[in-house]
């Protein structure tokens, strides 16, 4: 284990998407003064670090990843006094600040953009401009992530801006070395303010190639754009420019469509890059032939080999893995992986026990810590997510009918996961007074006030996960070796570390299934398990979504 990465490693993020999480000024949108407001909860549950999504100057058309000024605080969650407070309140409680820093694009609404707009031509080259081909359509054949060409028209000239996402996103030119020192200088200003840590949106595709071309295989373009090699110098750079002077600063970068090899690449100590890497690969796993907009249930076999395929990939490898099961991108685990809502409690103790024990930095998504599931909403009018609303459209003008395309939407969409925090059972689950942005879930059935009060809680499974980290030494910094890879359902791996062993054993099924110690493991003891009856044995007939960790 690299001295760099043992700093992190018994450290565990908590995600808290501010629109969503509390507010307290009643305009149905969370604040930062909320989050100040329940920063006892979370200190209470143990994290170490505090990941806001971005909570800048926005137009807000894709939540706030299209931002308007990288230097600012946007009104809707309050002012750069109450974010100061909201470093120095969690300072005291050992919480540090993460930033979501988005740095592929900035909105159409940013003054560069507009200035771009205007003529000038220093800050056109801080865009990605390209002229159509001779027939008049786009430069590339590229899609946009969110549908339809990645290319829009730029202003009333001959040219054409990149847009890998929505249309107000335009793609920022990292070719350009103004461009790297404007990023640099935002950086800096957040260090200032004491924040220790950076979430990278979408970092692996920054890298452009100079020349932009077709996809050469007829697909979206995503190969053409996707970890190229000069991604690895821009970080470097980075590193160099900016955190080689902050070493206790810890980052993550979102890898879209990663690969193993690069993630070890980006996270090796030696290499100065990243902390950390965020991959996507095991949620991919309800995905008909790679297709998001499908509904199927998920596919166990290759869930596992995802998991043993990175988990020992990045062990041996020396990188270091960012675990998660549910972000402000993704439907909730729980409904995903529990098949069976009675089971919804002990699947998702299995679940949280399934990366907290495991190698790599462990995130935990508000609401996850008791339970929150996907929200019953009946109609498209309930989403407001404008990747969801897009991707019904083209379900639909794919022929499908509304009812199915629906369906789809409701398993899939981003909206899911960003529901108001359930705090109680008032009214719109303690989050507001007034109605919230986005629609509530079950708060009745599901909410903090209710798991605390329980002694068998949620949360305190949570808590007990996240002191173990920091506890036992295996867990922070021993190898990955997988386990019982050919038993049904079952997913399960040792850590080491010297003289010290851990076994996990997760069961992903409801059908009782064997596990035999290995001989050594037989003689250890029952560090945690989900249900409370569990002993220890040379023998486990595993219940459903039973956990088991044994240390020996």
């Amino acid at each position: 284990m690299k001295e760099t990465q043992s700093t992190f490693a018994n450290k565990v993020v908590y995600q808290a998407y501010p629109k969503s999480f509390k507010d307290t000024n009643g305009d149905g949108i969370g604040d930062l003064r909320g989050i100040i407001e329940k920063l006892p909860y979370l200190a209470k549950l143990g994290i170490d670090y505090l990941w806001l999504n971005p909570i800048f100057p926005s137009p807000q058309r894709d939540n706030g990843y299209d931002i308007s000024d990288y230097c600012a605080i946007d009104p809707v969650f309050g002012t750069m006094a109450d974010f100061e407070e909201l470093v120095a309140k969690a300072a005291a409680d050992h919480i540090s600040i993460m930033m979501d820093m988005v740095f592929n694009h900035t909105s159409t609404a940013h003054a560069w953009f507009q200035k771009a707009l205007a003529g000038d031509k220093k800050y056109q080259n801080y865009y990605i401009l390209r002229p159509k081909k001779a027939d008049g359509s786009a430069p590339t054949s590229w899609e946009s992530k969110f549908g339809g060409s990645a290319w829009a028209p730029f202003g009333h000239t001959d040219l054409d801006y990149l847009h890998l996402y929505d249309v107000s996103q335009a793609d920022l030119n990292w070719r350009n070395p103004e461009v790297i020192a404007e990023l640099n200088r935002v950086l800096n200003f957040w260090l200032d303010k004491g924040a220790k840590a950076f979430r990278f949106d979408v970092i692996n595709v920054v890298g452009k190639d100079q020349e932009l071309l077709d996809d050469p295989h007829g697909g979206n373009g995503k190969a053409m754009y996707t970890d190229r090699p000069i991604v690895h110098d821009y970080l470097q750079n980075m590193y160099r420019d900016v955190f080689a002077k902050h070493p206790e600063v810890i980052t993550v970068g979102e890898l879209s469509s990663t690969t193993v090899d690069n993630a070890i690449a980006y996270t090796a100590a030696g290499r100065h890059e990243l902390s950390m890497a965020f991959s996507f690969h095991h949620l991919k796993v309800d995905y008909e032939n790679g297709n998001k907009w499908t509904k199927m249930p998920y596919d166990f076999e290759k869930l596992r080999h995802i998991l043993h395929e990175w988990g020992k990939g990045l062990s041996d490898g020396g990188g270091w893995p960012a675990w998660f099961w549910n972000n402000h991108d993704q439907p909730r685990a729980i409904n995903r992986f529990i098949k069976n809502p009675q089971y919804y409690h002990l699947g998702a103790a299995m679940l949280a026990a399934a990366i907290h024990l495991n190698r790599g930095t462990p995130y935990i998504y508000m609401g996850e810590e008791i339970g929150m599931t996907d929200p019953d909403f009946k109609s498209m009018s309930d989403y407001v997510d404008v990747e969801s609303q897009n991707a019904y459209q083209e379900l639909l003008a794919k022929g499908m009918s509304a009812d199915d395309a629906f369906a789809i939407v409701k398993s899939k969409s981003r909206d899911n996961s960003r529901i108001p925090m359930q705090w109680n059972a008032d009214k719109y689950a303690g989050f507001s007074d007034h109605k919230p942005w986005l629609a509530n879930g079950d708060f009745q059935q599901v909410n903090a006030a209710k798991d605390l009060a329980d002694p068998q809680g949620l949360f305190q499974f949570y808590q007990r996960l996240i002191v173990l980290r920091k506890q036992e030494t295996v867990i922070a910094l021993g190898d990955y070796q997988p386990m019982f890879a050919n038993v049904p359902e079952v997913y399960a791996f040792k850590r080491q570390l010297q003289d010290q062993n851990l076994l996990v054993v997760t069961h992903f099924g409801e059908k009782a299934v064997t596990v035999d110690l290995p001989k050594e493991a037989q003689s250890g003891s029952l560090l945690l398990a989900n249900y409370a009856d569990s002993r220890m044995a040379d023998k486990f007939v595993l219940r459903p979504y039973e956990v088991i960790a044994i240390k020996y």
